[in-house]
C-alpha cells in the first residue's frame, strides 16, 4: 500500500478518536504514534472545515483527501524533518554519546531538509523541558481496561485419546474499580485475544475509551517503545467497538500495572483453587472460572470500604459506553494485484471485481463468511466466501458477477452446458461427444465454454461437414481437445482420412476365386 493511503488512514483514525472516542490530543498521539501537534492540525482542519465524524465515516480516502486537504500535498507534514528527541535522550544517556554526534547521525539518515546543530540542540532542550517526573497513575473511570495473558496454564484432557494441552487464560482488569474479569481460552492467537476482549465487554456491560495491552505480536505489529503499530484486525476490532488501542512500552510493567496485579490474584485465588481438578474442555474450565471470579469480585477490600463489584457499579458501570449493535467478526487482511481476467485469488478460489481494475493492487478483507476488495480503501467488490474442499488437491474455481464483465464477455454467459452440448449433435456425432468432453474433463463446466466456443469458430471458418470429420478423426485418436481439432483441420488431415476411408468402402471386384454368400448357406 502507498504511503498516501497509509497517512490518509492515520488521519481518518485521529478524527474517530478525537471526534467520536473525545480522547485527548496527548491520548490519539500517543495511541497512534504521531507527534501532538500532527494530531492538533488535522482536528483543526477538521473543525474548521465543518466536517463531523457522522458524515467522513463512510467516506473513502481519497474523498477524505479531496474534503480535508484540497491543496496540501499528503507527503508533506513539516518543511524540516523533526528528530525524535526522545530517543535523542535516551541516548545520551550512554557516556560516550553526544550532541553532535546524534546531529550528525540525524542530518545523514533524514532525506528531506534538517535543522542545523545550534537549532537542533535548541529543540532538544525545549523538549527536556517538557519532561516530567513519574507519579502514580490516576484512573479515570470507564477510560482505560488493561489485558493480559496469565503466565500459568490449565490441563485440558481429551477424553478419547489422553492426551493433555495447555489452555490459556486471559485476564481484563478495569482501571478505576480493578473489577476483573478472566476466561480460558485455546491459544493466545489473534483470534482468542480478540475473543478475551469482546467476552470481557460482554461481563462489564460497556466498552471503555481505551485498551492498554501489552506488545504481543499478534496484536501489535510494531513492537517499538515510541513508535508501537496496532495490527489491522486489532485496529478494526477497536473501531468496531469505539474504542482506541494504546499498547504498554515494552517492559514497563507500569504502564499495565493493573493487569500484572489482576493477574497475579487470578492466578492465586482461582487457578490455584482449580490445580486439583480435571477439565476435560473448555466450557467446563470456564464455567469453573466464572463461578470463582464472582468470589473475587465480591471479596471485601482490606483497606477501603466495599468490594471489586461495588466499585465496578458506583464507578466504571455508568462511565462506560455501550456494547454495538452487532459482534465483531474476525477478519483477515492480504495485499493481491487483480489479474488480466479481473479475478483475485484467495485459497485458489477466484473473486471478480469490475473490469477497470484489472492490473491494479488490491487489498482483501475476508472472515468466514464474506470477502471484500478494496482499492485504496474504497470497497470495490464483495461476494460470499467460498470454503472449498479440494483446495488442498490443487484445484480451482471462480465467483463471477456478470455486472463486472465487459460487454464482449457478457455475451458468453448466454451459452450454457446444454445449449452447447445440443449445438454439438446439431453437427455430428463426434462433434457432440467431443462437446461433452470438453465440459466434462474440467473441474467446473464454466471452464471448457471458451474451447466449445473455439469450435463454433471453426465450424464457421472450415464448415460443419470437415469439423465433424475432425472431430471423428480426433476422438478415435484420444486426441480430444479443440487444439487438436483446428491442428486437424489446418493441415487437412481430415479430407486425407476421408479419402481413405472411401478407398477401403469400395466394393471388392468378381473373382472366379471369390466366394459367394450362397456359399455359406
Amino acid at each position: 500500500m502507498s504511503s498516501k493511503a497509509i497517512t490518509m488512514r492515520k488521519i481518518k483514525e485521529v478524527l474517530r478518536l478525537r471526534f467520536e472516542c473525545q480522547l485527548s490530543f496527548e491520548a490519539i498521539a500517543k495511541a497512534l504514534a504521531l507527534s501532538k501537534g500532527v494530531v492538533v492540525k488535522y482536528c483543526h482542519l477538521a473543525s474548521s472545515s465543518g466536517l463531523s465524524w457522522d458524515s467522513a465515516k463512510d467516506w473513502d480516502e481519497a474523498v477524505l483527501r479531496a474534503h480535508l486537504l484540497p491543496n496540501v500535498d499528503m507527503a508533506r507534514t513539516s518543511d524540516y524533518a523533526l528528530p525524535d528527541f526522545a530517543l535523542v535522550h535516551l541516548e545520551l544517556k550512554n557516556k560516550c554519546m553526544t550532541l553532535q554526534l546524534l546531529w550528525q547521525e540525524y542530518a545523514a539518515s533524514t532525506g528531506g531538509k534538517v535543522y542545523r546543530y545550534s537549532a537542533f540542540c535548541e529543540h532538544y532542550r525545549t523538549f527536556t523541558k517538557t519532561l516530567k517526573l513519574s507519579m502514580r497513575q490516576t484512573h479515570h473511570a470507564g477510560e482505560k481496561c488493561f489485558v493480559d495473558y496469565a503466565g500459568p496454564t490449565m490441563p485440558l484432557i481429551d477424553v478419547l485419546s489422553g492426551e493433555i494441552t495447555r489452555a490459556q487464560i486471559f485476564v481484563a482488569v478495569l482501571g478505576a474499580s480493578n473489577y476483573t474479569f478472566a476466561l480460558a481460552t485455546a491459544t493466545q492467537q489473534t483470534a482468542d485475544w480478540l475473543l478475551g476482549h469482546r467476552k470481557a465487554f460482554e461481563y462489564f456491560g460497556g466498552v471503555t475509551r481505551v485498551i492498554v495491552p501489552d506488545n504481543p505480536r499478534t496484536l501489535i505489529a510494531n513492537p517499538d517503545r515510541y513508535e508501537p503499530g496496532v495490527g489491522r484486525s486489532y485496529s478494526e476490532f477497536a473501531a468496531h467497538y469505539g474504542c482506541a488501542v494504546i499498547p504498554a512500552r515494552p517492559r514497563k510493567p507500569q504502564d499495565k500495572g493493573k493487569v500484572e496485579v489482576g493477574v497475579q490474584i487470578v492466578e492465586r485465588w482461582i487457578l490455584a483453587r482449580l490445580r486439583h481438578q480435571q477439565f476435560f474442555n473448555l466450557a467446563d474450565l470456564n464455567r469453573a472460572i466464572a463461578v470463582l471470579l464472582e468470589e473475587l469480585n465480591t471479596r471485601a477490600f482490606k483497606q477501603l470500604p466495599g468490594h471489586r463489584r461495588s466499585a465496578f457499579e458506583a464507578l466504571d458501570r455508568p462511565a462506560l459506553r455501550p456494547l454495538p449493535a452487532t459482534i465483531f467478526e474476525m477478519c483477515f487482511w492480504k495485499k493481491a494485484r487483480v489479474g488480466i481476467d479481473y479475478h483475485v485469488a484467495l485459497e485458489r478460489h477466484y473473486y471478480s471485481v469490475p473490469y477497470l481494475y484489472a492490473g491494479k493492487a488490491v487489498e482483501l478483507r475476508y472472515t468466514t463468511s464474506t470477502v471484500e476488495i478494496l482499492h485504496e480503501g474504497k470497497r470495490i467488490a464483495a461476494h460470499p466466501r467460498v470454503m472449498r474442499m479440494g483446495y488442498s488437491h490443487g484445484l480451482s474455481s471462480q465467483t463471477t458477477v456478470p455486472e463486472h464483465m465487459p460487454k464482449s464477455h457478457q455475451a458468453h454467459l448466454e451459452w450454457t452446458p446444454g445449449r452447447l452440448t445440443n449445438w454439438g449433435y446439431t453437427i455430428g456425432r463426434s462433434t457432440g461427444i467431443l462437446v461433452a468432453h470438453l465440459l466434462s474433463s474440467k473441474p467446473h463446466p464454466e471452464m471448457g465454454y471458451r474451447s466449445c466456443l473455439g469450435l463454433l469458430h471453426l465450424s464457421k471458418l472450415y464448415g460443419k461437414e470437415r469439423l465433424e470429420a475432425a472431430c471423428a478423426l480426433a476422438v478415435s485418436s484420444q486426441a480430444m481437445s479443440q487444439k487438436s481439432v483446428r491442428n486437424i483441420l489446418a493441415t487437412k488431415l481430415d479430407l486425407v482420412h476421408g479419402a481413405q476411408v472411401k478407398k477401403s468402402e469400395q466394393k471388392v471386384p468378381l473373382h472366379e476365386n471369390v466366394r459367394g454368400p450362397s456359399y455359406y448357406h
